[in-house]
């Protein structure tokens, strides 16, 4: 299994952790991943970091749909993707929620399902240069034809010669958009992956990989998971450190009738919890929502405790059907730890 590292977005301040990320590289992770909200982009850091590392390969985990046009997200990862030297860049894209898409971005949520597709669909064309692009679809079209359109609209070929194999991979989590993201994207971020939960997965899989033709299938697939590591002889203590991100996730990061996080703690089987949580966290009663947070709900998803706890629980990972896992920590204990469990030296 390779590692990656998954540095997420930064907070009030900004924090690129440059020396985390070339230690990392140093003990071999094959990854870097970016995130954003409303705050940092997940680009933008991706072109610092390709500066000051020579190998890791660099993924934005994840830009969000809404914050760029299909041809926008085309030029800001191929641009990264050359001065990095070419063949290190992935383009994680992700519908994120209503409350942003409209509240942040000004942009309507539409259908995401024809929206991801069209944007996949669009991003390949630019890449591959093969003819000025135009695209029919049913959220996005070019050229552009909808109200105030001018009619003037010119079917365009990027002047910038991109690496036509930059890999896509999509932020997914329901049935129907994890059958597409099999179907058209090079890789999947999943949402709510643990251990033991590819018996969901597999069979939206592999419908999606059947859709696609071609003898599409798992080897041609990546599947990149993510796990919260934290280095801690006190298992509790460790534990309690990220329950308050569970809390606004589960709680706040959404409207009440549209929260994917909250969503896949329910199909997780922790239905009780999360209706509790967000009931709390929406009452701005932050401190006892985060109390109501299930230790074992924070177990299943991350590695925490000391080192020796952390390598025995990792091998329930490998055996999680994901070929990639991201870790997501600042602790730099915590990245020595890792690759040791996935015996990277």
């Amino acid at each position: 299994m390779k590692l990656g590292l998954s540095i997420g977005y930064s907070k009030a301040e900004l924090a690129i952790p440059v020396k985390l990320v070339q230690r990392a590289e140093e003990l071999g992770y094959d990854s870097v991943w970016t995130a954003e909200a409303y705050g940092s982009d997940a680009v933008t850091p991706l072109a610092y970091l390709a500066a000051k590392t020579s190998r890791i390969k660099l993924g934005t985990g994840i830009m969000q749909l809404a914050a760029r046009t299909p041809a926008n997200a085309a030029m800001s990862a191929a641009t990264v993707d050359a001065m990095a030297g070419g063949g290190r860049f992935i383009a994680g894209i992700g519908v994120s929620g209503p409350q942003i898409v409209e509240g942040w971005y000004g942009q309507p949520w539409g259908r995401p399902y024809y929206r991801m597709r069209d944007y996949v669909a669009i991003m390949r064309k630019i890449f591959a240069r093969e003819a000025p692009v135009t695209h029919e679809g049913k959220e996005i079209s070019l050229p552009y034809k909808g109200e105030g359109a001018t009619g003037l609209g010119k079917p365009l070929k990027s002047i910038l010669h991109m690496n036509p194999n930059i890999p896509i991979y999509l932020a997914t989590g329901s049935e129907t958009t994890v059958k597409l993201t099999a179907e058209i994207a090079d890789g999947w971020l999943p949402m709510g992956f643990v251990p033991g939960a590819m018996t969901e997965y597999r069979p939206w899989l592999e419908e999606g990989f059947r859709r696609a033709g071609g003898g599409k299938g798992f080897k041609d697939f990546h599947i990149q998971a993510s796990v919260h590591v934290e280095v801690d002889d006190d298992v509790r203590a460790a534990l309690q450190r990220l329950k308050p991100e569970v809390a606004l996730y589960v709680g706040g990061m959404g409207h009440k009738t549209k929260n994917f996080h909250n969503d896949v703690m329910v199909r997780r089987g922790f239905g009780d919890a999360a209706r509790r949580i967000q009931e709390l966290y929406l009452a701005h009663r932050k401190e006892e929502a985060i109390a109501a947070v299930p230790d074992e709900w924070v177990d299943l998803k991350s590695l925490v405790g000391p080192p020796a706890r952390i390598i025995t629980r990792y091998r329930a990972w490998e055996d999680s059907g994901a070929d990639s896992l991201s870790v997501r920590s600042r602790q730099p204990e915590a990245i020595e730890v890792m690759a040791r469990a996935a015996r990277l030296n």
